[in-house]
């Protein structure tokens, strides 16, 4: 798990930090070391009550590594510890921020966009929301049933009314549905998911698109866990459509605390026009009086913020820039190739099930059995199996009529089957598919 020169990098890293603070008169810090290391000790001791979220033998949930460089950046930050509300609180990681929300608009096709980051996906939808809810004000908002479900709850924080959107054999959404929703004129904004974190479906935002010239409406795209594909090489052509589109949504959230390599929280909100900065107009007497510039503050629903996730995210990107063909895009190709090589494998099992062919890196499967109900129950078997083997999964409930479409003779005698799913996001996955699945086939 520890690589000893991380540690060397970070410690000359806080020697160069601590040259721009020579001229201060020494301050003692009484370090109670000795209490420190036995505290420490016992965190460390707690902390192997955890899952291996580093190694590829997890294939649960999203839980991604943070790149050696965003951790490094992250704890050099911590001895400033700088807050980004106000310029004066984090002048050099504020200046940070700004560079990297831009070179995350500027990959998702938003020229000067308004945005920052927050404290993940959920807070950025919700700033996101909250904004068509100014601009369309008593207007739903409508996502897909394989939406997050952040959407429904954030509309009803908002008092905003929501419906959502039937979807297709693939889990996008059906714009057939969407039309007849859209049709009875009561839509202000439709949420767009590039990336469903249960299945890792792509709405087919072009189509979408040319809805919004015959309806009047706002586009959001949750690209909270998708977003980082758009320099991905290896998505299906379907899938590269969508994409290809995302700059012409109104707003964006992406999450740099999934596929972007980030430490958590990490997540930001996008807008293409910059107008909407007018309605963040707040007072606050004390705040921001140390400059003129723009303070992020002033554009967000959150008051303090962590400057260390700017710092680790700027230092990310500079390593790794968001280009087509670079190396951080062929980390996200790895991780596409994984969740295919997974789903062949798994296809031509005599054990196993394969649902929907997987989109971006998630794959999803059921045990082979007569009927729904004991699919679930050998599926939730197979979970605990595993994880004996250091193979740790997730489950998802998925609707029945969905599972049917790909396996038309199972038994129908419950709503919804219990199915394995496996996100496959380290880059590190593709050398581990076999071991992966050797570990499926021996459990099961």
């Amino acid at each position: 798990m520890i690589d000893q020169q991380e540690l060397e990098i970070l410690k000359g890293a806080l020697d160069r930090l601590s040259e721009g603070f020579i001229d201060l008169p020494p301050a003692d810090s009484h370090l109670d070391s000795k209490r420190i290391r036995e505290v420490m000790d016992d965190v460390a001791v707690r902390m192997q009550d955890n899952y291996p979220y580093h190694h590829p033998r997890y294939a649960g949930q999203m839980l991604k590594p943070p790149h050696p460089v965003a951790r490094i950046a992250y704890m050099l930050a911590l001895w400033i510890n700088p807050n980004n509300h106000a310029l004066d609180g984090g002048r050099a990681s504020s200046a940070m921020e700004k560079e990297a929300v831009a070179a995350i608009g500027a990959m998702l096709g938003f020229d000067e966009p308004l945005g920052h980051l927050c404290g993940g996906g959920t807070m950025a939808n919700l700033e996101a929301l909250w904004i068509a809810g100014k601009l369309h004000p008593g207007k739903k908002i409508v996502a897909s049933v394989q939406a997050h479900y952040t959407h429904s709850r954030i509309s009803e924080v908002l008092s905003l009314g929501f419906d959502a959107v039937a979807t297709d054999d693939f889990g996008r959404m059906d714009p057939a549905a969407l039309e007849d929703i859209l049709a009875e004129g009561e839509v202000g904004t439709v949420v767009v998911t590039l990336g469903t974190t249960g299945v890792g479906a792509i709405d087919p935002l072009d189509d979408i698109l040319r809805l919004r010239q015959k309806y009047e409406f706002r586009i959001h795209v949750d690209a909270a866990y998708g977003g980082y594909f758009q320099i991905a090489s290896r998505l299906n052509s379907k899938s590269r459509k969508a994409f290809d589109e995302i700059g012409n949504a109104d707003s964006i959230v992406i999450d740099p605390h999934k596929h972007g390599l980030q430490p958590y929280g990490c997540g930001c909100v996008l807008f293409r026009d910059p107008a909407v900065g007018v309605l963040y107009q707040h007072e606050s007497p004390y705040t921001y009086f140390s400059s003129g510039d723009l303070h992020l503050g002033e554009i967000s629903l959150e008051c303090s913020r962590p400057g260390a996730a700017a710092v680790a995210l700027w230092a990310t990107q500079q390593l790794l820039p968001m280009v087509h063909g670079g190396e951080f895009s062929e980390m996200l190709d790895k991780s596409l190739l994984a969740a295919r090589a997974l789903y062949e494998k798994m296809a031509a099992s005599k054990k196993f099930r394969t649902l929907l062919p997987p989109e971006l890196d998630i794959v999803v499967y059921a045990v082979d059995s007569a009927d729904a109900k004991t699919a679930s129950s050998r599926a939730r078997a197979v979970f605990n199996k595993a994880a004996t083997k250091n193979l740790h999964l997730a489950l998802i409930e998925l609707p029945m009529a969905l599972v049917k479409t790909y396996w038309p003779e199972l038994e129908s005698n419950q709503e919804s089957v219990t199915c394995l799913r496996s996100c496959l996001m380290k880059p590190e996955h593709l050398d581990w598919v076999d071991d992966i699945y050797d570990v499926l086939e021996t459990v099961c």
